[in-house]
């Protein structure tokens, strides 16, 4: 029998948590098939399957947090149910086609046990943290599947089979309701209870969606999303007490003479009546960048800072982005372009194409960049696999595939983790200079800031001439514990370089 074993999700995620199983026991699994889906502090991944056979033992139950390489099933090969099936067979002699009609099929019962899952208390402490185990990610500190085609028209006939009045002593939702340990954390820091919750996952289980979909109904007094507002006058538990209508629900006790409430994370910041000061919590993706950043802090920064003429890159990206919007059905965009140049300058400068660690600089021969994806909640790293094996269009794909899925937050294990080099495109927010923060171990991270029309002086052969040209800043941050400043500059030189040598001869494909 095989063993799956929980992937890790990112250099710094130590657990992850089952979201949903995609198979049930009995069903036939293919290679690389979705398995299951695992739930960090930035991402919801889908996990495929690493063996192809029978999904015989499911180990660890939905909601369920266990840590990296813990074994959460088992799957019986290919070969060994060839082997059992063959062991099992009867003598030739005694094979008769009456008896090859009632012999059980070679394939497994696809329609197998069903399995009663239990969700357990959510840990009290915050998870792994780190901008590579989004995020968004590309990533939504817990974001749940959407419904099913199936589901969708099911829940829309109970909605209209429910009672047309409800007393407001009725709770909308099931105590015992199934949900993640993130979805739980976010009901205590709401200070609601399940009972208050419709759940319109399946089986009733509650979601994201449906705790802040109920908290934007008590703030409106509207509807949300088939939460009703009336439901906020529920009776709670008397250990988690609903919030008011006000939203007035602070976690510790405000000074004498101030008033203070607590905002839904993510959401605009609205003051209540009142109330003087608002308590945003962190979610768990924004928990998980503040413990990356502070680990990453640990490490001495070093910058470099470079201007590039873009002139030629701008100019060469007008000319081939219609044909190449109406050929691929996607724009191409500047990132690929630096992406490119990073990875070709990357094999002249191997120092940085590394992870900082306490025995050294551990060197890595394969060139995976990561590119920083802002997602609603925060910051999320997916990484470009072999970026210096792609062409211009296969690295503009990949960027613009998994940037799609960011915004639904659906990635695969593949997405993250194994980074060596890292590009942060700020500059399509306007900005000119920022000072980037490692993705420790990594040890160099690039931004490339807007592009925009400058006076530059240029030489010519009657002499200087002031000519208007296409200028983008670019900061390279350096771990000044694997490289120093010299080194950073030929790196960032080399960077520039590539990009200013952009002509009508640079191939796309």
């Amino acid at each position: 029998m095989a063993k799956v074993t929980m992937p890790q999700l990112g250099e710094s995620v130590a657990e992850g948590t089952i979201g949903k199983w995609l198979k049930k026991p009995g069903d036939t699994v293919a290679k690389y098939e979705p398995l299951l889906e695992v739930i960090t502090d930035k991402v919801n991944a889908e996990v495929p399957s690493p063996f192809e056979g029978v999904l015989k033992e499911i180990l660890v139950e939905e909601g369920a947090t266990v840590p990296n390489n813990a074994e959460i099933a088992i799957i019986e090969t290919a070969e060994e149910a060839g082997g059992s099936a063959a062991a099992d067979a009867p003598p030739p002699k005694a094979a008769s086609v009456a008896t090859e009609r009632e012999a059980a099929p070679s394939e497994p019962d696809t329609g197998g046990p069903t399995v009663e899952l239990k969700t357990p208390q959510a840990p009290g402490g915050a998870g792994g943290a780190g901008p590579a185990g989004s995020d968004e990610g590309p990533e939504r500190a817990a974001p749940e599947r959407p419904a099913t085609e199936r589901e969708v028209p099911e829940r829309a006939a109970a909605s209209a089979a429910a009672p047309p009045t409800a007393t407001a002593t009725e709770t909308p939702g099931n105590a015992d309701a199934r949900m993640t340990p993130a979805v739980r954390r976010l009901l205590r820091e709401h200070g609601l209870t399940a009972a208050q919750i419709a759940g319109t996952g399946g089986g009733g289980r509650i979601t994201r969606d449906d705790v802040t979909n109920f908290v934007e109904s008590q703030r409106t007094g509207q509807p949300v999303n088939g939460q009703s507002a009336a439901a906020a006058s529920a009776p709670a538990s008397p250990a988690a007490p609903a919030a008011p209508q006000s939203q007035s629900a602070p976690t510790t006790a405000p000074a004498p003479g101030a008033s203070r409430a607590a905002a839904p994370a993510g959401q605009p910041i609205e003051f209540p009546a009142g109330a003087d000061e608002v308590l945003v919590p962190m979610t768990q993706m924004r928990k998980g960048i503040a413990a990356q950043m502070t680990k990453a802090l640990l490490a001495p920064h070093a910058y470099v800072q470079m201007e590039v003429d873009a002139t030629r890159l701008v100019a060469f990206r007008d000319r081939a982005k219609r044909d190449y919007q109406a050929k691929e059905g996607t724009s191409l965009s500047f990132v690929p372009f630096v992406v490119k140049a990073v990875s070709e300058s990357l094999k002249r400068n191997p120092t940085f194409n590394a992870h900082w660690s306490d025995q050294g600089l551990l060197a890595k021969r394969r060139i995976n960049v990561g590119v920083a994806v802002a997602v609603d909640e925060g910051l999320i790293v997916p990484v470009i696999r072999d970026a210096d094996q792609l062409s211009i269009h296969g690295l503009n794909a990949a960027i613009a595939d998994v940037a799609a899925r960011a915004k639904i937050g659906k990635f695969k294990v593949d997405d993250f983790g194994g980074g060596t080099f890292t590009v942060d495109n700020t500059g399509y927010l306007g900005t000119n200079l920022v000072m980037p923060i490692l993705n420790v171990p990594e040890v160099g991270i690039v931004t490339m800031e807007a592009i925009t029309k400058r006076p530059v002086v240029v030489s010519t052969p009657d002499g200087d001439v002031i000519a208007i040209r296409s200028v983008m800043n670019m900061v390279l941050g350096v771990d000044h514990r694997a490289n120093d400043g010299a080194g950073g500059a030929a790196l960032l030189r080399d960077i520039k370089a590539w990009l200013e040598s952009v002509g009508p001869n640079t191939p796309i494909y």
